[in-house]
């Protein structure tokens, strides 16, 4: 077991906030691709009866359309995947983008129970889905990384406050 463990100090898998900089490298990854589908004809299509189905996003093609609502979730995607980014270097700044991610995957999340046919019913039924429910399943894990991030930048967020909070009292003209 310590061979081990010096392995993976050697390869710097436990360096300090690897993990945090791993999931915000991924979760700006994911909304950058995930985002520049949205500005096609065809992903319009293909979201489509994710749209319509969710209790979050169901009113997107009535308000834009079925291209604009596409667009629309595009827009939002990299404006959240931006301040993810921006994240590195302030947290403030990746606060909202984890906020927005979360906001994200709760709405897809929830379309799960409501695409119809999402069950294989010739397997059984629940738990055995079908393709569009497994392709909204990596949305567990991505609302998860999202909770994780929102949690490390509100900390980090508060802490850089409390420090700039007690510099700014402690100037040279308090001790004179």
């Amino acid at each position: 077991m310590d061979l081990f463990n010096r392995t993976l100090i050697r390869l710097g898998l436990l360096k300090e906030d690897l993990d945090y900089h791993l999931i915000r490298g991924s979760l700006v990854f994911i909304f950058l691709i995930f985002g520049y589908q949205k500005w096609f004809e065809y992903e319009a299509h293909v979201v489509l009866p994710f749209i319509i189905h969710g209790p979050l996003t169901f009113w997107l093609v009535p308000a834009f359309g079925v291209r604009g609502a596409s667009i629309f979730l595009g827009v939002a995607e990299w404006t959240f995947g931006a301040l993810l980014f921006l994240g590195f270097w302030s947290h403030r700044l990746g606060v909202l983008g984890a906020a927005g991610s979360f906001l994200t995957f709760i709405a897809t999340i929830t379309i799960i129970p409501f695409l119809p046919n999402g069950w294989a019913a010739e397997a059984g039924g629940f738990p055995a889905m079908t393709v569009p429910v497994a392709f909204l399943m990596k949305d567990l894990v991505l609302l998860a990384a999202s909770i994780y991030l929102l949690k490390q930048d509100v900390a980090r967020a508060v802490a850089a406050g409390t420090k700039s909070m007690r510099s700014a009292h402690l100037t040279p003209q308090h001790f004179g």
